[in-house]
């Protein structure tokens, strides 16, 4: 793996763990083995490499959201696939942690791959559940952005939840729940 390369990785990796506040350039040079000046050689500074670390792990989770939400199946299946898709649930979600973040928040170059990653999510799921509502599937009275909201909602929340309890249940038994409330009475 090249500089550049294991820069990116490392700060990802720490932004998931420490946040951007905790993410030390000491400590991504550390994590990635990365000379003393690498990072300013490749990158702008701290900024510039957590842009690149965040665009590529929003990225990450389109695809893999998009490899399930794109499954065969009906759109409940599909949905029910991204809600129980194997996920690291005590780590939290790599993207949705950024947003607890108030160095993240407050600049609008680090915040618009979180922000656009999870409008890109509810439009997506907002089109299976309108797809549902055209096949009978859902109550024709859905909303599907409301619906999609609520689904993110639950995966966010459920992350928060399982880390503060430090189990998986908490996240689990929201899935169950949301799951039973969208369940087709068909």
């Amino acid at each position: 793996m090249s500089t550049p390369e294991r820069l990116i990785e490392s700060t990802r990796e720490l932004l998931w763990e420490r946040g951007y506040v905790g993410t030390s350039p000491k400590a991504i040079l550390e994590r990635s083995g990365a000379g003393q000046g690498s990072m300013y050689h490749h990158f702008k500074g701290k900024p510039d490499l957590a842009l690149a670390a965040i665009r590529r792990t929003a990225g990450e989770l389109r695809a893999t959201a998009e490899t399930v939400l794109n499954a065969p199946g009906t759109p409940y299946e599909r949905i029910e696939g991204y809600l129980r898709r194997e996920r690291e649930v005590l780590r939290g979600c790599p993207v949705g942690r950024l947003t607890m973040d108030p160095e993240i928040v407050a600049s609008e170059e680090l915040r618009a791959p979180v922000d656009e990653t999870l409008d890109w999510l509810r439009e997506r799921l907002a089109g299976i559940v309108e797809e549902g509502k055209e096949q009978g599937q859902f109550a024709p009275g859905l909303d599907g952005e409301e619906i999609a909201a609520t689904i993110v909602a639950t995966v966010q929340g459920g992350y928060v939840l399982a880390r503060a309890s430090g189990s998986p249940a908490a996240f689990d038994t929201g899935v169950r729940g949301l799951l039973a409330l969208l369940r087709p009475t068909v």
